[in-house]
């Protein structure tokens, strides 16, 4: 196929004409010949502004469909796409635009001063503002544009977008993602996942993240389907809008939501073909709960920012809770030795490392850390902890960082999280390991009890007896109403940590 992801979208859109590509619940959209027309605008807007080939546009704004084609008016121009979390502080986007150094930096129009201030400080010659009903001096700026029609030549290996992580360990590592990583993640994933032209995806993902944008607007774009375009996750909206969409991807939040309602029924969901879950791991419990009430198996699937998806349950065939499914095709998946890098025998726990043409080529202005995870042979280690059944389905075990080695045994978390959330009063756990004097590290539970449930820590010790062996039990037990997560519904277990961390001492 052709690499240049904008050229291949293009033509997409063309051959798409009339047809829906987003719309909103305010009636407020684009067909596909108007987003492409629109994007034009806004491409010939972004060369106004001074981006060239290469350049990076950082964005910080919130969601909304001129959001999308500012990304597409990105590629148009050969830029490097750079979106920013929205609840990013002015601290944290001074580090990015400080690293990045991007020709353009495009804010909410309420932002705009804090954003002239830091932008001065950080040498970034321009600033825009895009709001989310089409406002905002790019917007206008785009509208008094001549419309660009030529298309930047780019190769399958230039960069497409960077993409920063969430930075739990250090500094966030901005992932550089290329043409050939997006157009042949996104086409894999239409065909494994059987997008069609008569789709209509409910998208209330946010777009600052690969799971929102890349797995959901490219593989739309990829099929020429359509998107139902929502601010953000409800439940009230969804149950209207279920009737009229044929898939959804979320994260496990979504359906633990969902499945509390007594309004989920396989007639509300008649009209679905597909529910799709990642970014966070799902529960047994939540995917036996939903194809109890609908019929559906949710389809669990397992990427990152690095590397988009790596691996889905299968469209056809047995969608297993609890695993990620298989390898797509053309991803190569192998387990091994945390330190030496060597394969291990199928069945046993280790590093999760994957290859394939879906994979970053580095970190932006970071070569040894390149280096140490993304090896000569071409496999990334994922930094996840996984083991590969009998019948090839990926299961993930836990975060390396995330494990615990207490007295010299290593315990996963994960394993000892699935006990204690067997417990009728308990609703969530997570397992972290806390500095301990003689041990080195000291398995400790964290609980969020079930609502006008009575527990206790002897109750959670207790129940755990028998049950795992005595090195994976907890030494404490600690109560919460909720546990910290990110804007994807990752469980910030280094905020635990830090939480509890003079347990021990």
């Amino acid at each position: 196929m052709n690499h240049n992801l904008f050229a291949t979208f293009a033509r997409r859109m063309q051959q798409r004409g009339d047809a829906d590509f987003i719309t909103t619940r305010e009636a407020r959209g684009y067909s596909y010949a108007q987003a492409l027309a629109t994007t034009a605008h806004l491409a010939a807007a972004l060369s106004e502004l001074g981006v060239t080939p290469g350049d990076r546009v950082a964005v910080q704004v919130d969601k909304s469909p001129e959001t999308v084609l500012l990304y597409l008016a990105c590629l148009q121009v050969g830029g490097v796409y750079l979106p920013l979390n929205t609840g990013y502080t002015g601290e944290e986007i001074r580090y990015f635009l400080g690293d990045a150094e991007p020709a353009l930096f495009v804010c909410r129009p309420g932002s705009l001063d804090e954003a002239q201030r830091i932008t001065a400080e950080t040498g970034c010659p321009q600033v825009a503002t895009l709001g989310s009903h089409a406002d905002g001096s790019l917007m206008e700026t785009a509208a008094h544009a001549e419309p660009r029609e030529a298309i930047e030549p780019r190769d399958a290996n230039d960069l497409a977008a960077i993409l920063y992580t969430s930075g739990t360990t250090g500094r966030s590592k901005g992932a550089m993602l290329t043409h050939r990583n997006l157009a042949s993640n996104a086409e894999t994933l239409a065909e494994v996942w059987r997008f069609t032209e008569t789709d209509r995806l409910i998208h209330a993902l946010p777009i600052f993240h690969t799971h929102g944008l890349f797995v959901a607007c490219n593989v739309t774009l990829m099929a020429g389907a359509s998107m139902l375009f929502l601010p953000k996750f409800d439940v009230e909206v969804i149950f209207e809008e279920l009737p009229r969409g044929t898939v959804m991807m979320g994260v496990p939040t979504f359906y633990t939501r969902l499945v509390a309602d007594d309004r989920l029924t396989p007639e509300a969901t008649a009209n679905m073909r597909l529910f799709i879950s990642g970014s966070a791991p799902l529960t047994t419990e939540t995917h036996q709960a939903f194809e109890a009430k609908t019929g559906h198996a949710i389809l669990e699937r397992y990427g990152m920012t690095e590397t988009n998806m790596n691996t889905s349950n299968p469209y056809d065939g047995e969608r297993r809770a609890g695993t990620v499914g298989l390898p797509l095709p053309g991803v190569e998946v192998r387990i091994t030795d945390r330190e030496t890098h060597e394969e291990l025998p199928q069945g046993e726990i280790g590093m999760l490392e994957v290859r394939g043409p879906n994979v970053f080529t580095g970190y932006w202005r970071m070569p040894e850390k390149t280096r140490e995870e993304l090896l000569e042979d071409g496999f990334f280690v994922t930094g996840d902890l996984a083991i590969v059944d009998e019948h090839g389905y990926v299961h993930i075990v836990g975060r390396d960082k995330d494990l615990v080695i207490s007295g010299g045994y290593n315990v996963y978390p994960k394993e000892v999280e699935q006990v204690i959330d067997e417990l009728d009063e308990v609703e969530e756990s997570a397992v972290i390991g806390l500095a301990h004097p003689d041990l080195g590290e000291c398995v400790t539970a964290v609980v969020v009890p079930r609502a006008d449930a009575q527990v206790d820590e002897a109750r959670v010790l207790d129940f755990l007896q028998g049950r795992l062996a005595k090195y994976k039990q907890p030494k404490r037990v600690f109560f919460v109403d909720s546990l910290p997560r990110n804007t994807m519904g990752k469980v910030q277990k280094n905020q635990l940590r830090q939480q509890f961390q003079d347990t021990y001492r």
